[in-house]
């Protein structure tokens, strides 16, 4: 067997369809290109058939990254096969990656099929993908994770012998425990022909329902997978993914024991992590492994002596083998566009100048309410730069609040260029803003999740507010940052509402 592992990284595709993470084209480019820096061997660009959106994104995704093979998925249906090979024509390597439910649960309840017919359709699909002479098709057996092994093995085998170079074995629903995962996959090593020859291998596809996905994945690639599907930071449906990350360097610190290698370069993690949470606005957990923000912070005083005296008494990574560059060059507001544009570049964003000018003109604001600006203030900035086509701004915002004192709002809207003015009192600063709002915006909506995300620290720093807003028996997500938390929450429901249908 190969001790190549291959990473297959399906932030595009799976990490998107979390809700609130959508991205526009061109943010998916960027993320595609940081993810070729990165090294990942294979990039899941889309679902081509569930939408023109996601069409279009495979194939500019295809046409601006060069060596990694850019991959689409589908159902075992030709349509969508049809779609996702018209959609990889720009493609420099192309998969296809077309699949059916093999659980007995999907069989009966989503299929009111039959093992024997699912058989056929898994075959039929995955020769209908190979006449479409795209360089690989994968197969996934989606919900592997409750299919018993042994009809299991006679799916993969089907698949196999029809063209099928990879072979992905999801737990869908992140149900299975590692030594169970780990003996799925041994289990299809000895009873399919043509795993241990290199014909076709074993792909893991774990979900963290459970917290397990990482496990799981691990001890599929000790029993011969050579195939890892993950996504930055973890994110995912529900629970999430396996995270890139973590497999990375997972393996890099487990050398002596883990008989594999890749091709991520790790420290590419770090800059990678930031954008993806930026972009998606999805915040990272402070301590989430490798990319938290607490991940290389010790406070406690015993850890602190340690890592003082020795820095391995506590650390197994150093911070700088994922991207962490604890000497970064600070910003301030006596720095240039060309030191913005630069440690943009740095930290994987290219910009075109007039963006660039717009973030330029929002740092300088930043930078005079604090004395530095850090690599996730800069995130921030980038991301949160206000279309031109919105139709409602805040123009003003100003409250009064306190112990013992009703708060007070006052609020002023730009909406399709005409100026609204409104106030209204409240619970707290918040409430009161909100209240305002409505004043103006008369229409039916509910404030039904609120989260408020401290950047790095100190009472100076630039904080994040994320929303959800019902409205007309819709969700929509919203996010603002501001140094000041009461504008950006305002800042963060009026971008729900600019997602309304006008």
């Amino acid at each position: 067997m190969s001790d190549r592992l291959y990473f297959f990284d399906t932030t595009l595709r799976d990490g998107e369809q979390v809700p609130g993470c959508q991205l526009n084209t061109v943010e998916k480019i960027q993320v595609a290109r940081q993810l070729e820096a990165l090294g990942v061997d294979i990039i899941e660009a889309g679902f081509p058939i569930s939408s023109p959106g996601d069409f279009n994104s495979v194939v500019e995704i295809s046409k601006a990254v060069t060596w990694p093979t850019i991959c689409a998925l589908t159902r075992a249906v030709e349509k969508d096969i049809d779609c996702a090979a018209e959609a990889l024509q720009y493609a420099k390597r192309k998969r296809i990656h077309t699949g059916i439910g093999t659980s007995d649960e999907h069989i009966k309840y989503k299929f009111n099929s039959n093992r024997e017919e699912i058989i056929e359709r898994a075959v039929a699909a995955v020769k209908y993908a190979v006449s479409k002479k795209v360089d690989e098709v994968e197969f996934y057996a989606e919900d592997a994770g409750r299919t018993d092994n042994e009809y299991l093995a006679r799916v993969v085998q089907a698949v196999v012998n029809a063209g099928a170079k990879i072979i992905n074995i999801p737990d869908t629903t992140g149900y299975c425990m590692p030594w169970e995962y780990g003996a799925k996959i041994k289990y299809l090593m000895e009873h399919v022909d043509g795993l241990q020859d290199g014909r076709a291998i074993l792909s893991t596809h774990c979900h963290n329902d459970l917290g397990m996905a990482t496990a799981n994945t691990i001890s599929g690639v000790q029993n011969g997978a050579r195939q890892v599907e993950v996504t930055i930071n973890g994110i995912g449906e529900r629970a999430g993914n396996t995270s890139l990350e973590e497999i990375a360097m997972i393996v890099k610190c487990h050398q002596a024991t883990m008989p594999v290698h890749h091709n991520i370069n790790t420290t590419k993690i770090w800059p990678s992590s930031r954008m993806v949470s930026s972009l998606m606005n999805m915040p990272v957990q402070p301590n989430k492994a490798i990319v938290g923000k607490n991940a290389f912070a010790h406070s406690s005083g015993i850890h602190q002596d340690g890592v003082l005296k020795n820095v391995q008494t506590y650390e197994i990574m150093d911070p700088k083998d994922v991207g962490i560059d604890e000497n970064s060059i600070v910003l301030t507001a006596r720095s240039g566009r060309a030191a913005l544009r630069h440690r943009l570049s740095v930290l994987g964003i290219e910009m075109e100048q007039d963006k660039l000018d717009k973030t330029y003109e929002a740092f300088l604001k930043l930078a005079d309410k604090k004395k530095e600006i850090n690599d996730d203030d800069i995130l921030m900035l980038a991301g949160a730069q206000v279309s031109e086509e919105s139709h409602i701004k805040l123009e003003s915002l100003q409250v009064t609040t306190g112990k013992g004192v009703t708060p007070i709002a006052a609020i002023r809207l730009k909406i399709a260029n005409e100026m609204f003015e409104a106030a209204g009192i409240g619970n707290g600063p918040v409430d009161a803003s909100i209240n305002a709002l409505k004043q103006i915006i008369r229409r039916e909506m509910t404030l039904k999740e609120m989260t408020i995300q401290a950047i790095s620290k100190g009472s100076d720093d630039l904080c994040k507010v994320h929303m959800q807003v019902e409205h007309d028996g819709h969700i929509f997500y919203g996010f603002g940052s501001d140094t000041d938390i009461v504008t950006a929450s305002i800042e963060a429901y009026i971008d729900c509402i600019n997602k309304f249908k006008h």
